[in-house]
């Protein structure tokens, strides 16, 4: 008797462009990878920036209503089992079963064929068109990642010209996130005690020398970092503060400096796309560390990614906000373009234009006499400047029907979710001193107001004694002026600062003490 062959379906949104470089060969079929599969919830989660009310849940209740089901789990085992892959890791509260194997394994699994391609001095594994499944898995398996291992996502920091000594702006000068957060008048008698931020890394690292010695110089205890490993990723410094390792350093040192008494979780992972997804649920599934916010200054252009990327990162969000998780991320930037150089089209950065993220907007900050002189958006006038617009992905939130959000800039604009929500201190010119590599730097970037406003919730979570979580609906009915000031000059390309929310600056930079009080 012939075995009939199982009739497969395509994974739907898997749809992989073709790679920006030169064809090297095929991927040798004996190679041994690894890959993520998102399997379906138990139980359904409704997104709460639909109008859902949040209920927040502990991590064993989330695990069990909206977790993988382990009969789901077990169809899995044995597709793998019949395909020759092993399943080295599965995690019911993340929907997640890892399976390992040879490249030629993976190929007839996934219907797809792995290429390798080059790029500059690296080399890239690479995949184009669609993934499919045994039809008995389609309505399991959700996303399929890690096939593809071209870099995901990039940093969002611009170290200053002659390493902040000289400014474009004579009146602009550089400021220790201590002074900033002084400025932003964060709430007194806090410090972010009894609060864990996550901050995720995708290449870098940092060195605990650099850390203490900078913390010393600013006359504040050296805040507890701890460097967690995910896909085999680790803390690993390159030396050079022109690097990846900026952007870690950022960080820490932002977040640590204004919520000295929090908790800082380092997230390394590969800047893959697996890579990219798996820190982001094993953040926010941490049982252990249990962080409350979550701080992410790596991104991309939102058309850049495949739908089931784009709606497996969203979802991993929602499940932020049912465990009372807060996530900050970097708008980018480059402006309404999102690009450099700067395209024609104008496109917002993706994960800041997720709904069930608080995307972090950038201004130019100047002050006088340890009070805010003049702040508006920044737009150094060079492509860099603050991201923000509309998205052409995700649908208008309902804390945002009455922002006045406009449609897209682009031709027959669409209508949708309006980037950012907050923002902060941006600009390199005024920008964040640190210390990377041995190096005293002055930096800006998206890249620091993601980790400026992680530290603010922590220091609002810890006044409040709770969790602010999914805060965007409160933040929203604030009204104008209540914990915000308000940046109604400037642009950021396509669009212009105006009063109230914008497409540059969101609701504004904060004013701590007003949205204690406030929420």
């Amino acid at each position: 008797m012939v075995a009939r062959k199982s009739r497969r379906v395509i994974v739907k949104g898997s749809a992989k462009s073709p790679f920006d470089g030169k064809y090297v060969g095929p991927v040798g079929k004996d190679r041994r990878i690894t890959v993520t599969l998102r399997l379906r919830r138990k139980s359904p989660l409704a997104a709460p920036s639909q109008g859902k009310p949040t209920e927040t849940l502990g991590y064993d209740e989330f695990r069990a209503r909206h977790g993988a089901d382990p009969a789901d789990v077990a169809k899995v085992e044995a597709f793998a089992h019949a395909r020759g892959l092993d399943v080295p890791r599965v995690s019911l509260a993340q929907r997640a079963v890892d399976l390992a194997g040879t490249v030629a394994a993976m190929e007839a699994a996934f219907g797809t064929k792995l290429k390798r391609y080059a790029k500059g001095r690296q080399s890239f594994r690479i995949r184009t068109g669609t993934l499919s499944v045994p039809v008995e898995l389609a309505e399991i398996v959700e996303g399929v990642f890690g096939l593809d291992d071209r870099p995901r996502v990039r940093p969002y920091f611009r170290i200053a010209g002659d390493r902040g000594r000289v400014h474009p702006r004579a009146t602009a000068k550089a400021f220790t996130p201590v002074e900033v957060a002084a400025l932003y008048n964060f709430p007194k008698g806090t410090d972010g005690k009894g609060q864990t931020i996550a901050i995720l890394e995708f290449g870098g690292g940092y060195r605990a020398a650099d850390l203490a010695k900078y913390f010393s110089r600013l006359g504040i205890k050296t805040p507890s970092v701890v460097a967690v490993s995910v896909d085999g990723a680790h803390n690993a410094p390159v030396g050079n503060p022109d690097s990846a390792d900026g952007e870690v350093v950022l960080d820490i040192e932002v977040a640590g400096a204004v919520a000295p008494g929090a908790q800082l979780v380092v997230y390394f992972a590969p800047n893959t796309d697996a890579g990219f997804i798996n820190a982001l649920y094993a953040a926010i599934h941490d049982n252990l560390r249990r962080p409350s916010i979550v701080s992410l200054s790596w991104g991309a252009p939102e058309k850049s990614s495949t739908p089931q990327s784009l709606q497996d990162y969203d979802a991993a969000c929602v499940d932020a906000a049912a465990l009372g998780v807060t996530i900050c991320a970097a708008a980018g930037d480059h402006g309404s373009a999102d690009t450099d150089p700067p395209g024609k089209r104008a496109q917002v950065d993706f994960p800041a234009s997720s709904p069930h993220v608080l995307a972090c907007g950038g201004t130019h900050l100047e002050a006088k006499n340890g009070a805010i002189a003049t702040e508006t958006v920044w737009n150094s006038q060079d492509g860099w400047a603050t991201g923000g617009g509309v998205s052409e992905v995700f649908k208008l939130p309902d804390y945002q029907k009455k922002a006045g959000v406009p449609k897209s800039a682009n031709p027959k604009g669409k209508s949708g979710r309006g980037v950012p929500d907050v923002a902060g201190n941006g600009d390199s010119a005024t920008g964040y001193k640190i210390l990377v590599d041995g190096v005293a730097s002055v930096v800006g970037g998206t890249s620091a107001v993601a980790p400026l406003w992680a530290g603010l919730i922590a220091r609002l979570n810890q006044a409040k004694g709770t969790r602010l979580g999914f805060v965007h609906p409160k933040l929203y009915a604030l009204g104008l002026g209540k914990g915000f000031r308000d940046i109604v000059q400037g642009d950021n390309g396509a669009y212009q600062a105006k009063p109230g929310w914008d497409p540059c600056t969101g609701l504004g930079s904060p004013d701590g003490e007003g949205l204690r009080k406030s929420l």
